[in-house]
C-alpha cells in the first residue's frame, strides 16, 4: 500500500493544544453523533459517556480532551469552531449537569462524571482510545457504542475498520519507502515536491491543490502573527509566560538599529526561535494552529517556512508550496513506516518527524536534489532519536514550546549541511525511520506522553 497522505490531511487547520489528544477526539465525538443520527437513532438518546484510557486518560485534562470530546458531541469541527466554545465545555457542565445539543440538534445532558479518565486501562489498538456509548432512558444496554483510536496528526480509526482505508489507490505514483520515492524520482526526472504534487493533482486538481495550499499557509501565517503579537500568561497553572513578543521586539529594534548602523550580528536563528515559540505558544493557549504534522510540533513547519520567505533571496508562494508538498512527501513515510503519535512513539515521533519534513523541505527549495533533501530528512530524524514525551503537567508547554524552537534550527543546519554534500550518505532515511519506529516500542510507557516520567516528574509543579 502507499505512503502517500495528502498535504491537505497532514496539514490539518485546527486548535491547540494537541492533535491527538484535542482535534482527534474532537473528530471522534463528532462522527459518534454524526453515526447516531445516520442511523436514526439520535432522538432516542438521552445520554452520552465515553471513557479516555491510556494516554488520552493520563494528559487528557492538561490537553483538553475532555472539552474537546463534549465540543465534538455538539457538533462542532477542530476546522473551523470558536476555539472558546471548546475552552472549558467540560467544566461547564457541573456536577448536576447541563444541556448538550447533540450533532447540534437533539438536547441531551450530560455532567463531568459522563466524561471518565482511565489512564490505566491500554487499549490494544493504540495508546490513545476512547469508548463512547450512548444510552435511552431505562435501557439497560447502550444504543450505540463505538471505540476510537486517535491515532496521532488528528487522524482517527474507528475500531474494526481497516486502517488507511483512503484514496491510496487514486494515486498514481505510489511509494512505501524513501528508496521507492528516490526511484521514481530517477525514473522520472523529477524532484520529491513532484512526486507529491503528481498524486496530490490526481485528486484535487490543480487549481484545488493550490488553494489548499495557499490556506494551510494562510492559517500558519496567521498564527505566527497572532503569536508574535499576544502577550500574557499560558493557562493551565505552570504561570508560563509568553515570550514570543517580547523577542520580536527586541529583534525588531535591533534590526533598525542595525539598518542604521550596519555590524556583524546575523538574527536569521533568533527570528526563526521566534517564529516556532509565536506558534507553539498559540497551540498551548488552545488558539487557532494547524497540524503539522501533530499540535506539539506545530512550530517548525511554518518557523522554517517564514525562515525561508525572510532570509532567502527569491522566496515566494510558489517555493511555499513546493516546501509544504516536499514535507508532506517525507511525513507520508513517517506516518507509514513508524508513527507521528507522541503516545506511540514519543517526541521523536513528533518533533522529530516534524525536523526531518522541514529539513527535507528547505533543502528543496534551497535547490537541493531528491538525494540531498532525503539526506536533510535523514540528518534531521537521526539527531532526534530516543527523544521522550514528558510534557510537565501534562500541558504542552514544558518542555514543548523550546523543544520547537532548537527544531527548528536543527532543521535549517540539517538542510544547510546535506547540501554541501552530493547526498550520498551511510544511514539512509529508511533505516532511521524503522530506527525510530524500534526505538517508540522500546520506550518505556511513562516516557510516551503520560507525564509518569522524565520532567514531568522531576519539575515542582507551583
Amino acid at each position: 500500500m502507499t505512503a502517500f497522505v495528502s498535504a491537505l490531511d497532514l496539514f490539518s487547520i485546527g486548535i491547540g493544544p494537541s492533535s491527538s489528544h484535542t482535534v482527534g477526539p474532537m473528530r471522534a465525538a463528532r462522527a459518534f453523533a454524526d453515526r447516531l443520527a445516520a442511523e436514526g437513532v439520535l432522538d432516542r438518546v438521552a445520554r452520552v459517556t465515553c471513557s479516555l484510557y491510556g494516554s488520552l486518560g493520563a494528559t487528557g485534562l492538561g490537553h483538553g480532551t475532555p472539552d474537546a470530546v463534549i465540543a465534538g458531541l455538539a457538533g462542532l469541527a477542530p476546522h473551523d469552531c470558536d476555539p472558546d466554545l471548546v475552552r472549558g465545555a467540560w467544566d461547564r457542565l457541573g456536577d448536576d449537569g447541563a444541556p448538550v445539543r447533540l450533532a447540534g440538534t437533539h438536547e441531551i445532558r450530560m455532567r463531568r462524571a459522563d466524561v471518565s479518565l482511565e489512564p490505566r486501562t491500554r487499549l490494544p489498538g493504540h495508546p490513545n482510545a476512547l469508548t463512547l456509548q450512548a444510552w435511552a432512558d431505562g435501557e439497560a444496554l447502550p444504543i450505540l457504542e463505538e471505540t476510537y483510536y486517535s491515532v496521532g496528526g488528528g487522524f482517527i480509526r474507528r475500531d474494526g475498520d481497516a486502517p488507511e482505508a483512503s484514496e491510496a489507490l487514486r494515486h498514481p505514483l505510489p511509494y512505501s519507502t524513501a528508496a521507492e520515492l528516490l526511484d521514481l524520482c530517477d525514473a522520472h526526472g523529477v524532484s520529491f515536491c513532484d512526486i507529491a504534487r503528481y498524486n496530490e493533482v490526481a485528486v484535487h486538481g490543480e487549481a484545488g491543490i493550490d488553494a489548499g495550499l495557499d490556506a494551510i499557509w494562510d492559517a500558519m501565517a496567521e498564527c505566527v502573527a497572532h503569536g508574535l503579537e499576544t502577550e500574557g500568561t499560558l493557562p493551565g497553572g505552570l504561570k508560563v509566560k509568553r515570550r514570543a513578543p517580547d523577542v520580536r521586539r527586541r529583534l525588531e529594534a535591533y534590526d533598525h538599529d542595525e539598518l542604521e548602523s550596519p555590524g556583524h550580528r546575523d538574527t536569521s536563528t533568533e527570528w526563526l526561535h521566534a517564529f516556532a515559540l509565536a506558534v507553539n505558544e498559540e497551540n498551548a493557549s488552545g488558539g487557532r494552529v494547524v497540524t503539522a504534522p501533530t499540535n506539539g510540533a506545530a512550530g517548525i513547519i511554518p518557523a522554517v517556512g517564514h525562515y525561508y520567505l525572510r532570509f532567502v533571496p527569491g522566496a515566494d508562494r510558489a517555493g511555499i508550496r513546493r516546501f509544504l508538498l516536499t514535507a508532506s512527501a517525507i511525513a507520508s513515510l513517517v506516518k507509514r513506516n513508524a508513527s507521528i503519535s507522541g503516545a506511540e512513539g514519543g517526541c521523536q515521533a513528533e518533533v522529530g518527524s516534524a525536523c526531518a519534513m522541514a529539513a527535507g523541505a528547505l533543502c528543496a527549495v534551497l535547490g537541493g536534489t531528491p538525494r540531498q533533501v532525503e539526506n536533510a530528512a535523514e540528518i534531521a530524524m537521526e539527531h532526534h532519536l530516543g527523544l521522550t514525551c514528558d510534557p510537565v503537567g501534562g500541558l504542552v508547554q514544558v518542555p514543548c514550546i523550546e523543544r520547537n524552537a532548537i527544531a527548528s534550527s536543527t532543521a535549517v543546519s540539517a538542510a544547510r549541511l546535506a547540501l554541501h554534500g552530493d547526498g550520498t550518505h551511510l544511514v539512509s532515511l529508511d533505516t532511521v525511520i524503522e530506527t525510530m519506529r524500534q526505538t517508540g516500542l522500546d520506550m518505556m510507557t511513562k516516557y510516551k506522553e503520560t507525564s509518569e516520567g522524565g520532567l514531568a516528574v522531576n519539575v515542582i509543579e507551583c
